[in-house]
């Protein structure tokens, strides 16, 4: 693996114009000037590479009047791969952290809506139940209407004649005719 080197800012040329050497460094590479001035708070405005490529951007850099110097990345090349991986895990935790939140919200508003509608149709069910009108076609409390006696002891009186005669016919077979 090749040794890889960033390049660092140190300082700006004595005599340089520090906004004016910003803006025109932010031109010539067209980024933000705001990524400029971070890099010369010590954020890195270029990523790794070789010595010979950060070498060409720190003689562009002190075209400018930026002074830098080269940092050596070679141990932190993977450092910076792992942060990466690292940030883009945490990243997808994240996400899948709101999504599972948003989720329990949707099924809490759903599971609400449901226990709303159960408790609007046991109620409907409740209210049915005690709902007089129901009732109003059945007459509860009224007696039945009084059958007449006559025709129970017709039966009945019928009901004995016949045992009489089965029984005579039983006990004298020779009676009745067949």
């Amino acid at each position: 693996m090749s040794e890889h080197f960033r390049v660092v800012f140190s300082g700006f040329k004595p005599g340089t114009d520090n906004q004016a050497a910003i803006e025109q460094l932010a031109a010539k590479l067209k980024v933000s000037e705001q990524k400029v001035t971070d890099f010369t708070s010590g954020k890195p405005l270029f990523g790794p590479a070789d010595k010979q490529k950060c070498l060409k951007q720190a003689k562009l850099l002190a075209i400018y009047g930026i002074q830098s110097k080269l940092q050596s990345q070679a141990s932190a090349g993977t450092g910076v791969a792992q942060d990466a991986a690292n940030e883009r895990v945490f990243d997808a935790l994240d996400y899948i952290t709101s999504s599972l939140i948003r989720i329990e919200e949707k099924l809490d508003e759903l599971e609400q809506r449901i226990d709303g509608k159960q408790v609007q149709n046991e109620q409907s069910e409740d209210d049915e139940w005690e709902d007089e009108s129901l009732f109003s076609e059945l007459e509860l409390d009224s007696e039945p209407p009084k059958r007449s006696k006559k025709l129970l002891y017709i039966l009945l009186s019928l009901l004995v004649l016949l045992l009489v005669v089965l029984g005579i016919s039983l006990a004298f077979p020779e009676l009745v005719p067949m």
